[in-house]
């Protein structure tokens, strides 16, 4: 019997990953020790206890961000895990994603294209398909509110401006800066994405709501269209 199949328990204190986390902090802990406080014990049918389990699950999926990408479903296919562990996994990962999509409030105020991408990074990244959002703005670039606008791969019929625009209006919103997902990791534009973009400047101006930023948002990085000078208005962080 190997070293990982004697229970947790039966660890010295100082082993445990419960005990160092108390001890020394949740960032002291490995991926495979954090997930194993996670899914809580071993599996009898399997003779792996949490630690074991977790590096198997790791090892299966790659990453912990690969991991967070896996449904319920998926999960209970692996060795170890059945449905309340299953459960708890995603249960884990669904608020993180919220958190860090929580620091877009109401009265915060955006001054780059980092903020912005920053407030949504945790909704839309790892997502498996495309989603169209837009940040509602006063004029001192207060975020009034988010909307999801769509959800599948852009296209100028998806993406239409009377939908863009008409939450802008009924919360009389001064702008508006549009972050959507590349599901593939890599946020570079594609042409239609310059299309769309163009376009809904243009309508932009027509209405009188400035159009700030197109944000796309990849595997831990974003390409924005303001900083790349793609759009006809000054850069968000030159906008007062």
């Amino acid at each position: 019997m190997g070293a990982e199949s004697i229970p947790i328990k039966k660890w010295p204190s100082s082993e445990r990953p419960r005990e160092r986390l108390m001890e020394s902090g949740a960032q002291s802990l490995s991926d495979t020790e954090l997930l194993a406080i996670v899914i809580g014990n071993g599996n009898a049918l399997t003779g792996m206890n949490a630690v074991e389990t977790a590096r198997t699950l790791l090892g299966e999926f790659g990453s912990l961000r690969k991991l967070s990408e896996i449904s319920p479903q998926e999960l209970r296919k692996s060795k170890g895990i059945g449905n309340a562990k299953a459960a708890t996994i995603c249960a884990v990962f669904e608020i993180s994603k919220r958190l860090s999509s929580s620091k877009i409030n109401p009265g915060n105020r955006i001054l780059s294209s980092m903020d912005a991408y920053e407030s949504l990074r945790g909704y839309l990244t790892d997502l498996k398909k495309e989603h169209f959002c837009t940040i509602l703005l006063n004029g001192k670039n207060r975020i009034i509110k988010k909307e999801l606008i769509s959800i599948g791969s852009l296209t100028t019929s998806l993406v239409h401006p009377r939908e863009v625009f008409l939450p802008a209006i009924r919360n009389s919103a001064a702008a508006v800066i549009f972050l959507h997902n590349h599901p593939s990791g890599d946020p570079s534009p594609s042409n239609e994405d310059y299309q769309i973009t163009q376009r809904l400047v243009e309508v932009g101006e027509l209405l009188g709501i400035r159009v700030l930023d197109h944000i796309i948002v990849g595997s831990d990085t974003f390409y924005s269209f303001a900083d790349n000078h793609k759009l006809n208005n000054k850069k968000l962080q030159g906008v007062n």
